[in-house]
């Protein structure tokens, strides 16, 4: 799915919602442990209900990878699942993967090929030769971390690299940019790929930063966790992260699927979601973007 679809989604659906499917097998309803397939029997029930407010999914994959081969069945089987609904819905791999070249490129091979995924998560700290083979796919995107939303994001994103010159040696001092490395990341990474190809992961518990970032990828989109369980705001998300097009993608998970924990999960699930997107139709509204 390109930018323009993407935005063009956006518009129709008159949102701007990801649900996260973080399917955590002690906490879905228990008549579902009777299912052949528990965590896909809760995806799927969780997808009937809400993919006419969403337009993104975004599975966790360390939710599926930690129960082994069950559980990548159970992925296997969502992003089949959600292959059916074609261009309706875009796709993203919470991975964090990022390696050297060869083992980037295999991890590329892992989501876009193998499972289908539209895009995956990347983290950028071993530079471009790291990135750069998810790139390779056309139109399919990297959604780089940039800007976190966990209490040690602060341990290195926030810092302000320091690096000695030889005028420093001989004493005279020298005025250097006040970039943290989280805005370094976002500079350096335009040099990589455009905006029809890279997101951004900022964190909605930053929402008073995305202004920052806004000016410094003006266009790409940004990929929005924290919203709901995390207790961000997503009135302060769109007022400080919307663009002329929208440019946003506000995931929500355990907010829309714990909801509930019996029988009504995928009714409960609706109504948090349907909750969500008429904020975000309202937003997209005052915007002048719908």
């Amino acid at each position: 799915m390109n930018k323009q679809q993407l935005t063009e989604l956006i518009k129709r659906k008159k949102s701007f919602l990801c649900v996260g499917l973080d399917s955590d097998m002690t906490k879905i309803p228990h008549h579902l442990l009777n299912e052949e397939d528990p965590v896909f029997a809760f995806n799927k029930a969780i997808i009937d209900a809400t993919h006419e407010l969403a337009v993104a999914y975004k599975p966790n994959l360390a939710f599926y990878e930690s129960r082994g081969l069950a559980g990548w069945q159970s992925l296997e089987k969502t992003i089949e699942y959600l292959s059916q609904f074609g261009d309706d819905l875009f796709t993203i791999a919470d991975a964090k993967r990022g390696d050297i070249g060869n083992t980037s490129k295999q991890y590329a091979k892992a989501f876009f090929e193998t499972l289908g995924f539209d895009a995956v998560t990347v983290a950028p700290y071993m530079g471009s030769d790291s990135v750069t083979p998810f790139l390779s796919y056309q139109g399919k995107w990297v959604v780089l971390l940039v800007l976190t939303s966990n209490e040690g994001a602060s341990d290195f994103q926030m810092t302000q690299p320091w690096f000695p010159s030889a005028l420093d040696k001989l004493g005279i001092k020298v005025q250097y940019p006040q970039m943290k490395l989280y805005e370094q990341v976002v500079t350096k990474s335009q040099e990589w790929a455009d905006d029809n190809s890279m997101m951004f992961v900022v964190g909605a518990t930053k929402a008073e930063m995305l202004q920052g970032i806004r000016k410094l990828a003006p266009d790409h989109f940004l990929l929005v966790p924290g919203v709901g369980a995390q207790g961000g705001s997503l009135e302060a998300v769109a007022e400080y992260g919307m663009n002329a097009d929208c440019g946003l993608l506000v995931n929500a998970s355990r907010s829309i699927l714990f909801a509930a924990g019996d029988e009504t999960f995928a009714d409960k699930a609706k109504g948090e979601a349907q909750s969500m997107q008429q904020q975000m139709e309202a937003a997209l509204i005052k915007h002048n973007i719908i």
